[in-house]
């Protein structure tokens, strides 16, 4: 997810910038970084933040527990010890990566650009997946600000978290292929399955999802980038026939 910032204010030596999501303004540095290693303080602090929280909020739906199942006894559970991990792993390559993909993309137009948690998200996430077994993956967003940004600019940052998601799915799917260990298997294959939600979930052309963005830029782009990640996610027997 990405957010194009209208407004802006100068403090010292970093930006505030204003997030109509959040009704705040935001801090984010002054200087245009190009270099993908280059975080802020405060964007490494919300990406590690945004991470973990995710990964816990996943793996309860990875070891499949919610509160109506477990209070009727019909859970079944993955070891924790398992799904934590796996989690884990597929939130640092779906999430972590989504989200630098954006602020590449960004940057390379020569736009400020950070990422930033929105906190209450993060809290909806992991009780969702308690209460239900489902998550809202809205964890917070890549803010960028630059002058006279166009349409095809737009899209195309909004376009490269969910084409990296794809790649990223498509890649381990291949990978689970040729692994002869089924714990392996299973890793890869739940990452790829993690990686194509958040493709298909911040494809949706609604609210501040990217989706919307690549649909007013392009509809062709949207219409065949969604198409992988819906499959995978809706159908997954179509996709992942091979190891089910």
């Amino acid at each position: 997810m990405n957010k194009r910032v209208l407004e802006k204010k100068v403090i010292m030596n970093e930006e505030e910038i204003w997030d109509d999501t959040t009704n705040s303004y935001i801090k984010v540095g002054k200087k245009i970084k190009k270099n993908f290693w280059e975080f802020s303080k405060q964007e490494k602090i919300d990406l590690i933040i945004s991470w973990l929280t995710l990964s816990i909020a996943f793996s309860l739906v990875l070891i499949n527990f919610d509160l109506i199942s477990a209070i009727s006894g019909s859970t079944n559970f993955l070891s924790p010890l398992i799904a934590f991990p796996i989690a884990l792993i597929a939130v640092g390559t779906g999430f972590v990566f989504h989200e630098l993909a954006h602020r590449q993309a960004a940057r390379h137009f020569g736009f400020v650009s950070e990422y930033r948690a929105w906190y209450p998200m993060l809290a909806i996430a992991v009780i969702m997946a308690v209460l239900t077994g489902w998550i809202l993956a809205a964890p917070g967003a890549t803010y960028f600000f630059g002058r006279n940004v166009t349409r095809r600019q737009d899209g195309i940052i909004s376009i490269a978290g969910p084409i990296t998601n794809i790649v990223l799915g498509v890649f381990l799917t291949i990978l689970a292929m040729f692994t002869p260990n089924a714990l392996f298997i299973t890793i890869l294959i739940s990452c790829a399955r993690i990686n194509f939600f958040f493709a298909l979930f911040n494809l949706m052309p609604i609210w501040v999802l990217d989706g919307k963005k690549v649909l007013a830029w392009n509809p062709l782009a949207w219409a065949l980038a969604i198409t992988i990640p819906l499959i995978a996610t809706l159908v997954p027997g179509l996709f992942f026939g091979f190891f089910i």
